[in-house]
C-alpha cells in the first residue's frame, strides 16, 4: 500500500489567480454628421442628392411653410405692418422631420428657388429650423447638373433680406387689396368673390378690348391682284399698289390714299387694268440678313408655347418646373433638362455659349457660327438675376431625350432647345427683288420675291413657325423696260376687324408691355381671373363675363387707382427698388395703405346690394317645375333651377347645330370636355353615343345626302367632307387617314384605360 502510495504523483498546489485582464472598452466611432440640404419639391431634391453624395442629406420643404392666416387679416398696421406668420396647417409632421433633421446635421444650407419667393421660403425656413439669417445658410444655383450643385455648396452666402422685404412687401399688399376689398364684394354683390391687386387690371384689359370690339364698326374695301408673266416664264402675282399717283390703302388719310369701297368700283378698276399695258419701271435686288431670336425668358417662353404648341401658361411652366427639376435619361440617371425658368434675363453663361459654339460646329459647320458669340439686350426692367432659360447642355438633343419624356415635355423641350441653339447661330440670308410695274398712266403694281439664300438659325429654327420652313418666292429675271402680259385680274372683297381677343400668347406680352405683375405670377393671374368667374376662355381666347363687367365697373368708380395700368406697373417698380435696398418696405406699405382704408369706407357706404341680372331660359326644371335660369359658373354658363337651395338641380346649356343624329335621329348639340374643348354629340346620351370632333354643317353631300362635317387642322386650314364614311366623295380623301388614326388613338386609350380598370379591380397583381 505503501508503494502504492508511494506510486501516486504528489498533488499540485493550487496555481495563483492571474490578474483578470481589462476589458477594452472601444468607443463607438459616431457616423460624421451630414450636411443637410432644403430644397423645394421631392423631384429636386431626389435630382440633387445624387449629385452630392453620402455626406448631404437633401430634404423638400414642399413650397412655403410658413404665410400669413387665412381666418384673419394678419398684418399689425398700428405696428409698423408687423406681420404676424403662422406654420401652415398641415404641414406640421414636415416641419418636425426637417427639425429632427436639421439637430442631427452638422450644417444646414437653404437652396429653395433663385428668386424672391425662394429668397422668402428660405428666409421662413431659417426660422423655423433656428438659423441665423445673417450666416453663409443660403446656396443658389440657376441649373440642377452636377457641376452647379457642387459650386453652389462650395459658396453659401447670408439670406438677402432686402430680396426677402420685397417679397413679404408684395404679399402684403396682395393681402391688403383681398383682405379688403373681398368682404366688400362678398356684402354688395355675392359670396365667393374677390379682387386683387393685379387681378383687377389684367380683368381691366381684356374687358377693354371687349368693348372696343363692341364699338367697332367694320368697312368694306377692295384689293386687286393680279397674275402677269414675262414672255414664257412662270407667272408670278403682283399687286395694285398706286392709283393717280396715291397709295391703295384700306382708310383715307387727307387725300394721300385711295380707297377702293365697294365692288363696282374695284371691277371698273379691274377693266382698265386688263386694257392698260403693263411695263417693269425698276427692279430692286438686294440681300437681307435675318437675325436669331433671343434665348427665352419666362415671358417669350409661354407666348410661344402658346402659339405653337397651344399651351395654357399655366400649363406651359408646370412642364417647363418638371424639366428643371430633372428627369431619368435611362443609364445617365436623373438630371435637370433645362435651366431656372423663372427669369427676364437674356443672358447666357460663357461656359454655355463655348458648349453650344463646339456643338454646332461639329455637327452643322464652322459657318453656321458666328466668330464673337450673339449678345442680346435684356428689357430696361429687367431684374437680370440669372440666365436666360436654355438646355443645361446642348449636347442633350430633343430626340435623345424624347424617349424619358412624356409628350409635353419633349415638345416644349425641343422649343426650348432649338431657340437656345438658334440664338447662337449666325443669321439667315435672303436674295430679295422688289419689281414696280407701270400699269398704264394711271396705275403702278408692286411684287416681291425672296429666296433662301444661306439657311443659318433656320436650320435649326424657323422662328415665326418652328415646325415650317419659309417658302422661296422667286420671282423670273426682270429689267426696267420689259414688257409683260396680263393673264388674270382677281378683285377681292374684305372687311375691316376689330382687335382680336387677347388669348394666352397676346395677354402674356400685354402684362410684360405694361410692366403689370412678373412673369412668375402671369399664369397664377390668369387661372385667378378664370377661377372667380370675371373671364372665360371661349376657343382659348378670353371673353369677360357680366359678372366681370359689373365687378369692374364697382372698382373702377371707387377705386381708381387699383385698376390703373400705370399706377400698378409703377407699384412693380417700386417693389423692385425694395429688393435693390433703395426703399424702405413699410413706407411703401403706409403710403399705399392710408389713402385705399379711405376708399374702402367711402365706397363701403355709397355702394348698396347689386343685383346681377337674371336670364331666364325656356326650360323648365324636371324636379320642381320652376323654368331654369342662366348662370356663369368657373367652366362657363350653365342652366340652375332658381329654388337653390331647395332644389339643386343643374343642366349644361346645350347649343343646338341644327344637324340631326345619324345614329338615332336625335340633335346634334355642342359639348366640352372635362378640359374646356369643344366636341358635338347626340342630346340623347347616354343612350346614344355618337359624338364627333369635327363641326356638323347643315349642308348635304351632293352625292348622298348625307350632312357635312367641318374638320379643323392645327396650322388653320379647314376641311370639309361627307359624314357618311361609305360616300363615294370620301374615296381616296385625306380626312379618311385622319380619322383612321383618331379612331386608332382612341381604341389603345380606351384599353389601357380599361387594364388598368381590371388591374386595379384584381388588386395589382396583373398590372
Amino acid at each position: 500500500m505503501e508503494n502504492a502510495a508511494a506510486a501516486t504523483p504528489a498533488a499540485k498546489k493550487p496555481a495563483a489567480k492571474k490578474p483578470a485582464a481589462k476589458k477594452k472598452t472601444t468607443k463607438k466611432r459616431q457616423a460624421p454628421k451630414k450636411t443637410l440640404v432644403v430644397v423645394e419639391s421631392p423631384a429636386k431634391a431626389k435630382t440633387i442628392e445624387k449629385y452630392l453624395g453620402r455626406r448631404y442629406m437633401v430634404r423638400a420643404s414642399m413650397g412655403h411653410l410658413r404665410d400669413l392666416p387665412k381666418s384673419q387679416f394678419g398684418i399689425d398696421v398700428e405696428n409698423d405692418f408687423e406681420p404676424k406668420y403662422i406654420n401652415i396647417r398641415g404641414k406640421g409632421d414636415l416641419i418636425k422631420e426637417l427639425k429632427k433633421d436639421a439637430k442631427n446635421a452638422d450644417k444646414v444650407y437653404l437652396a429653395s428657388d433663385p428668386d424672391r419667393e425662394g429668397e422668402a421660403i428660405a428666409w421662413h425656413l431659417s426660422f423655423i429650423l433656428g438659423i441665423d439669417p445673417t450666416t453663409d445658410c443660403r446656396i443658389v444655383f440657376n441649373e440642377i447638373t452636377k457641376p452647379a450643385i457642387q459650386a453652389a455648396v462650395k459658396e453659401p452666402r447670408p439670406i438677402n433680406m432686402d430680396r426677402v422685404d420685397a417679397q413679404q412687401a408684395r404679399r402684403m399688399l396682395d393681402r391688403i387689396v383681398g383682405y379688403k376689398l373681398s368682404p366688400l364684394l362678398w356684402r354688395k354683390v355675392r359670396k365667393g368673390l374677390s379682387a386683387g391687386r393685379v387681378q383687377s387690371v389684367t380683368v381691366k384689359l381684356i374687358c377693354d378690348r371687349e368693348k372696343e370690339i363692341q364699338a367697332f364698326n367694320s368697312e368694306e374695301y377692295w384689293t386687286v391682284g393680279m397674275k402677269l408673266r414675262k414672255g414664257k416664264s412662270p407667272m408670278f402675282a403682283a399687286e395694285l399698289a398706286l392709283v393717280d399717283g396715291k397709295k391703295l390703302a384700306i382708310h383715307e388719310e387727307d387725300g394721300k390714299t385711295f380707297v377702293l369701297h365697294d365692288g363696282e368700283a374695284a371691277k371698273s378698276l379691274a377693266n382698265e387694268l386688263k386694257k392698260a399695258p403693263l411695263t417693269v419701271a425698276a427692279v430692286k435686288k438686294s440681300e437681307r440678313k435675318r437675325k436669331p431670336a433671343a434665348p427665352f425668358t419666362t415671358s417669350s417662353m409661354q407666348q410661344d408655347a402658346a402659339r405653337k404648341l397651344g399651351f395654357t401658361s399655366r400649363r406651359t411652366m408646370m412642364f417647363a418646373q418638371q424639366l428643371y427639376e430633372g428627369v431619368e435619361l435611362g443609364k445617365s440617371g436623373r438630371q435637370g433638362l433645362i435651366t431656372y425658368m423663372r427669369t427676364d434675363s437674356t443672358r447666357i453663361s460663357e461656359l454655355a455659349q463655348n458648349e453650344a459654339k463646339a456643338f454646332l460646329t461639329e455637327t452643322l459647320g464652322a459657318e453656321y457660327v458666328p466668330e464673337k458669340p450673339n449678345i442680346y439686350a435684356a428689357g430696361k426692367k429687367a431684374q437680370d438675376a440669372h440666365e436666360a432659360i436654355r438646355p443645361t447642355s446642348i449636347a442633350n438633343t430633343p430626340d435623345a431625350v424624347e424617349p424619358f419624356l412624356t409628350k409635353e415635355q419633349a415638345k416644349l423641350y425641343r422649343l426650348i432647345w432649338q431657340r437656345f441653339a438658334a440664338s447662337q447661330m449666325t443669321p439667315a440670308v435672303y436674295d430679295t427683288m422688289s419689281v414696280t410695274i407701270d400699269a398704264g398712266a394711271c396705275c403702278q403694281l408692286k411684287s416681291s420675291g425672296s429666296r433662301l439664300k444661306f439657311a443659318g438659325f433656320t436650320a435649326v429654327y424657323a422662328g415665326a413657325d418652328a415646325t415650317k420652313k419659309e417658302k422661296d418666292v422667286v420671282l423670273p429675271e426682270l429689267a426696267a423696260g420689259d414688257p409683260l402680259t396680263l393673264e388674270s385680274v382677281d378683285p377681292q372683297q374684305h372687311f375691316t376687324e376689330p382687335p382680336p381677343r387677347y388669348n394666352d400668347a397676346s395677354l402674356v406680352k400685354t402684362l410684360e408691355e405694361k410692366e403689370i405683375g412678373r412673369p412668375s405670377t402671369y399664369a397664377p393671374i390668369i387661372e385667378t381671373i378664370q377661377a372667380r368667374g370675371y373671364v372665360q376662355r371661349i376657343e382659348k381666347h378670353f371673353q369677360p363675363t357680366e359678372l366681370g363687367f359689373l365687378v369692374l365697373d364697382m372698382l373702377e368708380e371707387y377705386f381708381k387707382k387699383i385698376v390703373d395700368v400705370k399706377f400698378t406697373a409703377n407699384l412693380e417698380n417700386e417693389l423692385d427698388e425694395i429688393a435693390e435696398g433703395k426703399v424702405e418696405k413699410n413706407e411703401l406699405l403706409r403710403e399705399f395703405y392710408d389713402p385705399f382704408e379711405k376708399q374702402v369706407e367711402t365706397a363701403d357706404e355709397a355702394i348698396g346690394h347689386v343685383e346681377l341680372p337674371v336670364e331666364v331660359s325656356d326650360v323648365r326644371c324636371e324636379k320642381c317645375g320652376r323654368m331654369m335660369v342662366v348662370k356663369q359658373g368657373r367652366f362657363g354658363k350653365f342652366l340652375a333651377c332658381p329654388g337653390f337651395p331647395e332644389c339643386r338641380n343643374t343642366k349644361p346649356i346645350l347649343k343646338d347645330t341644327g344637324v340631326k343624329c345619324p345614329k338615332c335621329g336625335g340633335a346634334i348639340v355642342e359639348r366640352k370636355t372635362r378640359r374646356g374643348r369643344m366636341f358635338y354629340g347626340c342630346n340623347n346620351y347616354p343612350d346614344c353615343d355618337y359624338t364627333t370632333w369635327d363641326t356638323p354643317l347643315q349642308d348635304k353631300c351632293p352625292e348622298c345626302g348625307s350632312f357635312l362635317l367641318k374638320h379643323h387642322y392645327k396650322n388653320g386650314r379647314t376641311l370639309t367632307y361627307c359624314s357618311n364614311d361609305d360616300c363615294k366623295t370620301r374615296e381616296g380623301s385625306p380626312i379618311n387617314e385622319e380619322l383612321a388614326k383618331m379612331r386608332e388613338r382612341l381604341a389603345k386609350k380606351h384599353a389601357k384605360d380599361e387594364a388598368a380598370k381590371n388591374a386595379k379591380a384584381g388588386g395589382g397583381k396583373d398590372a
